[in-house]
């Protein structure tokens, strides 16, 4: 059973940074991208970084910039260091392995993030 327990999350003042961590179980981690999603108040689940097995990145253009995704495989964790946060930043942010517009197995439970001063 695929699992994900995403972590690090808390309320912020524009600016500032977060890193956010989740661990991975039941796949082997190294073969798969994995993906950063978020989903704001009232807005769709949206995919704002991916990184594949070979750390190749991209990110949505809203994040560019300010968003870097990495990834541990000897320990099947992903990371996403958020700085320049904004308010818009604001949303609960999952990870999965990215199927088309969105993630292939059950979602985590997420972990919010607050940007506001």
């Amino acid at each position: 059973q695929v699992q994900f327990v995403e972590s690090g999350g808390g309320l912020v003042q524009p600016g500032g940074s977060l890193r956010l961590s989740c661990a991975v179980t039941g796949i082997i981690f190294r073969l798969h991208s994995m993906n950063w999603y978020r989903q704001a108040p009232g807005k769709e689940r949206e995919s704002v970084a991916t990184i594949t097995g070979t750390a190749i990145t991209n990110y949505a253009d809203s994040v560019k910039g300010r968003f870097t995704i990495s990834r541990d495989n000897a320990n099947n964790m992903v990371y996403l260091q958020m700085n320049s946060l904004k308010p818009e930043d604001t949303a609960v942010y999952y990870c999965n392995i990215p199927f088309g517009p969105t993630g292939r197995f059950a979602w985590g439970q997420g972990t919010l993030v607050t940007v506001s001063s």
